[in-house]
């Protein structure tokens, strides 16, 4: 892969690793989703030969966890800012900083290609499935997990009605669709995929500390506050509203699916 230097709103500004919070941001996805993830990676048959490329791998939980499954094989993981990688954490792991919508991979080079929480930000998301799928090698699968987001306004709590619908409006102004997600099945069976499946998991807000959204909200405060989408009276409510134990929300369903290039296909 040749590597360009790119910038974009999430390598500079609020939601880059530049970002205030961004550390406790990354780790809060890892603890709260990474067993998801995990569980439907085991049900792929990982074989340790295999050849993994980790797309978007944020803080590396699951690039690293594919180094151990797959000790005789390698795992590339790519994001374009790399500095919650460890590229020493096992031999058979490669690190890259690059961005995926500029740079290229050999048709039929992985046997797992695996993303999470990435292509919904991207402008040309459905164009990159399909340079994904090109290159998965025959038999290699596409796993591809993506955030959909509940409309705010269906949230049992005010506050939480305005603080969602400020986060949802922040992120579609820097190009993201978190409704996405809904047409993931079709848009891998439409590269040829074959055993397209899919699951959902929801994601908790509130719970006490089962919660998973403070570190998300923290980190894009400042700028809701700036742009005027949420005030500083509705954030200090939401700190409340997480000492409740009664307060219990579910903002998003992770839609995770995945398909397999058919064996025959060399």
């Amino acid at each position: 892969m040749t590597q360009h230097a790119t910038t974009t709103p999430y390598n500079s500004g609020m939601l880059s690793n530049d970002a205030a919070d961004e550390s406790a941001r990354l780790e809060s996805i890892q603890r709260n989703v990474d067993a998801f993830t995990t569980g439907l990676l085991d049900g792929l048959s990982l074989q340790p030969s295999w050849s993994c490329l980790e797309l978007g791998a944020g803080a590396g939980s699951i690039a690293y966890w594919l180094a151990e499954r797959c000790p005789d094989g390698r795992v590339v993981a790519v994001d374009l800012d790399t500095r919650h990688l460890d590229a020493g954490r096992a031999a058979n792991l490669e690190v890259q900083e690059a961005d995926i919508t500029r740079d290229d991979y050999a048709p039929g080079s992985f046997d797992l290609i695996h993303a999470r929480y990435l292509f919904c930000h991207l402008a040309e998301r459905d164009e990159m499935i399909a340079r994904a799928a090109r290159w998965l090698s025959p038999g290699g699968w596409l796993l591809v997990e993506e955030p959909y987001h509940l409309p705010a306004e269906t949230s049992p709590f005010p506050v939480i009605r305005r603080i969602l619908d400020g986060y949802q409006r922040m992120y579609r102004q820097h190009g993201a669709d978190m409704t996405w997600a809904r047409g993931l099945p079709a848009l891998l069976a439409r590269q040829s995929l074959k055993d397209v499946a899919f699951a959902g998991n929801p994601g908790l807000m509130g719970g006490l500390d089962k919660d998973r959204w403070l570190p998300l909200i923290t980190q894009a405060a400042p700028t809701l506050v700036a742009e005027g989408l949420v005030s500083e009276a509705d954030l200090a409510e939401f700190a409340l509203l997480l000492k409740d134990p009664a307060f219990i929300d579910i903002p998003q369903i992770t839609f995770s699916a995945w398909g397999r290039r058919p064996a025959e296909d060399a």
